[in-house]
């Protein structure tokens, strides 16, 4: 296991292949080991970095509130310690949060940034959605955990379908969301909270790819399209059919839009 501290906190991080790199930075319940169904073939061409922020899987817990650009120099200690340059940045949800920060920060270590189902601010839906969460976490009670934020993830489609594994994934869940998840989670949710980089996008000049899901209630096309507009060398994706969840219900389109993206010099403008 591999470990960098930052403000005496550790950071947990993993490096999988060689090539040019790009860096995965997680949605709010995610972990490195979230994306292991994909590691495998995204590392054949990339030295694919997993990491996790604070309050989230091997990373330390923080136990006091905080903001996100804390996550913004987890990632720059990452990099710093792996002494990588010019890397591709991708981040989905709240991990395409802290890449937006991230970007107008240290816009000179990016190549190319990816976001998945990104916000430019926590606008009053999100936040309200969030306080929902919030509350069911500080009452410490899973099955009230689970139904607030799981099934508005997916996509009614997808979860209806798939409700078999819906509920095997329930009690695999049900087992993770120990108070010491659910306090990190409330630090988390309030990190996001006041978050916004409206006003700032346009300056961001990297190439820049948005990618939306049809039935994303969480983070819907709008604000993607939102960015898309504001960020000058920007393509535009829509994966229709998929709710924000779209690397679990579209995995196969998931890794053709990510890695078409990565393994071409001058990505062609869609929007």
């Amino acid at each position: 296991m591999s470990f960098v501290s930052y403000k005496n906190k550790n950071i947990y991080y993993e490096v999988h292949g060689t090539g040019r790199p790009l860096i995965i930075l997680n949605g709010i319940m995610m972990s490195h080991g979230s994306w292991k169904p994909f590691i495998d073939e995204l590392s054949k061409d990339n030295k694919v970095v997993l990491l996790d922020f604070f309050d989230q899987g091997k990373s330390d817990k923080m136990e006091v509130s905080y903001k996100q650009d804390l996550q913004v120099e987890v990632v720059k200690a990452v990099i710093d310690k792996l002494n990588l340059s010019k890397i591709n940045l991708f981040g989905i949800s709240y991990g395409g949060e802290v890449a937006l920060q991230f970007a107008l920060k240290y816009e000179e270590l990016l190549d190319k940034l990816i976001l998945f189902n990104t916000t430019s601010y926590t606008n009053p839906w999100l936040k309200d959605i969030g306080r929902g969460w919030i509350n069911a976490a500080e009452d410490n009670n899973k099955e009230a955990f689970y139904n607030v934020t799981i099934p508005i993830i997916y996509s009614p489609s997808f979860y209806t379908k798939n409700i078999n594994w819906m509920n095997k994934r329930k009690g695999f869940l049900y087992e993770i969301f120990n108070e010491e998840f659910l306090k990190a989670m409330i630090r988390l949710i309030e990190s996001a909270e006041g978050y916004d980089v409206r006003e700032e996008i346009n300056k961001i000049k990297v190439d820049t790819l948005l990618v939306s899901s049809e039935y994303d209630f969480i983070t819907p096309s709008n604000e993607q399209e939102y960015i898309n507009k504001k960020i000058e060398n920007s393509s535009y994706i829509m994966i229709k059919d998929s709710g924000h969840a779209s690397m679990y219900e579209k995995p196969k389109e998931f890794l053709s839009i990510l890695k078409g993206y990565l393994s071409i010099e001058n990505y062609v403008k869609i929007v």
